[in-house]
């Protein structure tokens, strides 16, 4: 594996300014693009698994997380409150509070159940400057993150389907879990609750779990559940965690959330908490490491690069790269003042494709196309290159 803080400046992805802050990094326009290709593709895959998503502020008065419990179990990890008008207002460290406040702002019945809530928003947790490096531990994080209301016979079930898609994506994005970890409460009073309903959540994530092979971490629980964390590691063997799947009791109560059963009254759903790629930085940070540039070409920063071989063919290799954009593809020109033709292929070498065009294709009105494992392709037409090009990524065409 690669060193991501390394590779991922090398490929002028992310970078980070003093005068911005440690663990602020921030996107150059090739790191842009597999950050919304990576949301893109999971706002899709979330559509088509029932999900509803929602747009929340970043910041939510001080009462919000007293309620939650946050403030009272989660302070340290929270930056200070900022007085705005004689309310204090914090930056949140979690999306789950706000989810819980719009699912209260209007009635729900039974047949609304399970609601999934989903949201790729921003939080912010006031990491120690020690632990803060990259992009696998940061100070403003944008979040996968749903919510789940449903009844306690759907809870079980939900956690399984979300374990599903995580390993959809996994197998996506070319990554692999290095374990999974059934995350217990340890000693101390820093989680809420009474233990019948700690028993009770956990004896459900066991159950969604099934066949899964996993560990269980005592201490590792979020203060108001147990929680199914999907671990991975880096190229330097830290173990850290990406997915999640979390029960909760807790809030629900805090928060009064009701839905009306067949009954005819009111009833308590179960929140369930789940995050499928986890941190857009940390799972990006975990695929430049696992595939050291050469991305999937649904996530390819750059899709094609269009080689001309010498200045005349400087228009009609711009002509097929905004053809290319107009298909939906990431596509740039490699200009012969850049260097000779070998030189500009090593560059390249990380695209999927490189479309060469000599004075022969030019008029012809062809490419001819190379593979980033060094195959070539016969000369073919621009609208036939384009084909080939969606048609070697499903994802690509479905996303």
């Amino acid at each position: 594996m690669y060193d991501h803080r390394r590779l991922g400046r090398e490929l002028e992805l992310f970078d980070s300014d003093p005068l911005i802050g440690a663990g602020l990094p921030y996107w150059l326009p090739k790191g842009a693009a597999i950050k919304q290709s990576l949301e893109e593709y999971i706002l899709k895959v979330e559509r088509l698994a029932g999900y509803q998503h929602v747009s929340s502020p970043v910041l939510g008065k001080r009462e919000l997380y007293e309620i939650s419990g946050h403030w009272s179990h989660y302070r340290d990890d929270m930056f200070p409150p900022m007085d705005l008008g004689g309310e204090e207002v914090v930056l949140r460290p979690s999306l789950c509070p706000h989810h819980a406040l719009i699912f209260r702002s209007r009635s729900h019945s039974y047949r609304e159940l399970p609601y999934r809530m989903a949201e790729v928003g921003n939080m912010y947790r006031s990491e120690l400057s020690g632990v803060i490096g990259g992009l696998n531990r940061v100070r403003a994080i944008q979040l996968n993150d749903a919510h789940i209301f449903c009844s306690l016979d759907q809870v079980a079930a939900e956690a399984r389907a979300a374990l599903d898609l995580i390993r959809e994506a996994y197998q996506a994005m070319g990554i692999e879990a290095a374990r999974y970890r059934l995350s217990l409460p340890g000693p101390g009073g820093k989680y809420v609750g009474e233990p019948e309903m700690w028993a009770q959540a956990a004896e459900m994530l066991i159950d969604a779990l099934g066949d899964i092979p996993y560990e269980r971490g005592e201490g590792e629980a979020a203060f108001y559940g147990p929680k199914i964390d999907v671990q991975i590691e880096d190229s330097a063997g830290r173990e850290s965690t990406l997915s999640t799947v979390q029960i909760d009791f807790h809030q629900p109560e805090r928060f009064d959330l009701q839905y009306v059963g067949p009954d005819g009254a009111k009833h308590r759903p179960v929140m369930v908490h789940r995050s499928i790629i986890g941190s857009v930085e940390r799972a990006i940070a975990q695929l430049i490491e696992v595939h050291g540039g050469a991305f999937p070409l649904w996530l390819a920063p750059v899709q094609v690069v269009v080689q001309p071989i010498a200045d005349a063919e400087a228009d009609q290799a711009e002509a097929f790269a905004r053809a290319c954009r107009v298909a939906g593809l990431r596509a740039e020109v490699s200009w012969p003042e850049a260097g000779t033709l070998g030189a500009r292929i090593r560059a390249a070498r990380h695209a999927p494709y490189q479309a060469i065009i000599g004075n022969r294709e030019a008029e012809a009105g062809q490419v001819a196309l190379r593979l980033r494992d060094g195959s070539r392709l016969e000369p073919m037409s621009w609208e036939k290159a384009v084909e080939a090009v969606l048609s070697s990524s499903p994802l690509e065409v479905a996303s």
